[in-house]
């Protein structure tokens, strides 16, 4: 009777440990980043009662039973989709890392943001921890283009914060390639090509082509006139000259215009060669072309977050740059992590220090894939939190039902004794 009374005490306890677990579970089952858990039970004791007969088999009576460990769930949850590129889930296994008070929290949830500082936090407010791309300058001008940032050393991890405003410096046009048909006739032909200069101003490249009036066959020859100035045509930088023979055919032989100034910077001409640019051929004509390098000066349009975790900088003349990098960590025992609240974590003892991964050139890499627009929701189902429920109601009522039933015992016992 004694035995059943405590059996039923130690039952009661340990499945009331199970209906909190799996009500958490159900009550966090809409938590984004949400780690279900699971209860692994275990008996006290079992006394082991020996059978007598040709058919006996061994049995044994417990004695009670505990929680042996309520294990993590390490399933990824389903993706759901959004509208912002902050939004992140990772597709495998890793952990985001914000920076607590005292100490990085890590989580999987991936609701982050841009907030007035251009500061990139979660939800809570904390900071996003990454590598930040060192290509902003002190005054606040992108110092290098790059398409991606390398992971920084675990411990070198830091808060991803950006300037509300950034420049792209711009890039003086240093080549302009020319593709136009002059045609046979003596008419003047015109092309022109947009160039920039050192300030960043979007200049006038113009060529005039004129044949020239003496020709010497086979062939033929013409007279270019290259001009730089403003779009307007107020101010003119340089003038040059030059002389340009075509075979009978049509294709360009040789060329003596080489290089103009454009406001401080020289552009070297491109006029081709054979039928490869500037060409003099009896067709009809169409207007010509032209391709020159260079970019204007641009003014930060925002940030935004790539499925590579790259943190990118999208300016007004166009151009995108990396400049930071959200980092994913690893660790040895995922089970190990110490539970903060729903879905923050903090190492501990057994999980063991965060870690990165490495590539075979011995990079760190996140060695997961992050998916932007998309965020993990639970991993927990709702059919699987009512079923354990109910399994576990019944077991708290059944050994319930042994406690009342001891006692009654126990009771009818001690009358009988008097």
């Amino acid at each position: 009777m004694t035995q059943a009374f405590y059996s039923g005490i130690s039952g009661v306890r340990t499945n009331s440990t199970g209906i909190d677990v799996v009500t958490d579970n159900i009550a966090n089952i809409s938590t984004t980043g949400y780690r279900g858990y699971n209860l692994e039970f275990t008996s006290l004791f079992e006394e082991k009662i020996a059978s007598i007969g040709k058919n006996a088999l061994d049995s044994s009576v417990g004695v009670g039973s505990r929680v042996q460990a309520i294990s993590m769930t390490q399933k990824t949850g389903s993706l759901l989709l959004t509208d912002r590129s902050t939004d992140l889930a990772i597709s495998g296994e890793g952990w985001f890392a914000i920076q607590g008070v005292n100490e990085p929290i890590y989580t999987r949830d991936g609701t982050f943001s841009f907030d007035a500082n251009d500061d990139l936090v979660s939800l809570e407010g904390y900071h996003v921890l990454g590598t930040m791309g060192k290509n902003i300058s002190t005054d606040n001008i992108l110092t290098a283009k790059i398409d991606e940032v390398k992971l920084a050393n675990v411990t070198a991890q830091e808060k991803l914060r950006f300037p509300r405003t950034l420049t792209y410096p711009a890039e003086a046009t240093t080549e302009a390639k020319f593709f136009a048909n002059v045609g046979v006739n003596p008419e003047v032909q015109i092309v022109g090509a947009s160039v920039i200069d050192p300030l960043g101003n979007r200049n006038n490249l113009r060529l005039e082509f004129t044949k020239d009036p003496i020709q010497t066959l086979p062939g033929s020859q013409w007279n270019v006139t290259a001009t730089t100035q403003t779009l307007d045509g107020a101010t003119i930088y340089d003038t040059q000259t030059g002389r340009v023979v075509f075979d009978e055919a049509g294709a360009l032989v040789s060329q003596t215009l080489s290089t103009i100034d454009n406001n401080g910077a020289p552009i070297s001409i491109n006029l081709g060669s054979g039928y490869d640019g500037i060409v003099s051929i009896d067709v009809p004509l169409l207007s010509g072309s032209s391709s020159a390098d260079g970019i204007i000066r641009g003014d930060l349009m925002g940030y935004s977050i790539n499925k590579n975790a790259e943190v990118i900088a999208t300016f007004s003349n166009g151009q995108q740059s990396s400049v930071g990098k959200v980092a994913l960590f690893h660790f040895q025992n995922d089970q190990g992590l110490e539970r903060l609240n729903g879905t923050h974590f903090q190492e501990s003892s057994n999980s063991g220090r965060p870690i990165f991964y490495t590539d075979t050139d011995g990079n760190n890499i996140n060695g997961t894939q992050v998916i932007n627009f998309k965020l993990e929701s639970s991993n927990y189902e709702m059919s699987q939190g009512l079923t354990e429920l109910i399994l576990l109601q019944r077991a708290f009522d059944a050994n319930s039902k042994s406690i009342t039933t001891a006692d009654q015992m126990i009771k009818k016992a001690l009358e009988m004794h008097r």
